[in-house]
């Protein structure tokens, strides 16, 4: 079984929570440091509007995000201290988003998709573009060759 590390995982899913609340935080000392000044209200208000737009992205994105471990046989998705298991033919698609390094991965019986990480870093091939060159991604090529997997 092939998994990305954990710290990559924790850092993505609670990146915008920390900064969103580190934007609050910059807020109220403005905001209590310019004693109610228009340049003070005015400074407090855009960074309270930005760690708010950053604890919404927080709240959206975050259940979306998964630990996933990819074997020759099953995927495994774990949340928490539940492990989910699935064969390959239940998989509907699985793909890879080369801007965010992410693997888009949709279930045969589930409305949304999951994102999860690949084991290694990706290698950039034209800017933009990422090509999986990890053992996550050789098992990936395979297994979507066999079972016609989008």
């Amino acid at each position: 079984m092939v998994e990305a590390s954990p710290f990559k995982f924790y850092f993505a899913k609670y990146f915008f929570l920390v900064f969103g609340l580190l934007q609050w935080l910059v807020a109220v000392l403005i905001f209590f440091r310019l004693d109610g000044t228009p340049r003070g209200i005015f400074g407090t208000m855009v960074f309270f509007t930005i760690g708010l737009i950053l604890i919404f992205i927080y709240v959206v994105f975050s259940d979306k995000v998964k630990r996933v471990a990819i074997g020759k046989n099953k995927i495994v998705i774990m949340e928490g201290k539940r492990n989910y298991r699935f064969e390959w033919p239940e998989v509907k698609s699985l793909k890879l988003i080369p801007v965010f390094h992410l693997y888009k991965l949709k279930l045969k019986g589930r409305k949304r998709p999951i994102y999860f990480f690949p084991a290694k870093k990706i290698d950039p091939a034209f800017g933009l573009l990422a090509k999986d060159t990890s053992r996550m991604g050789t098992i990936v090529k395979k297994r979507k060759k066999r079972f016609k997997i989008k």
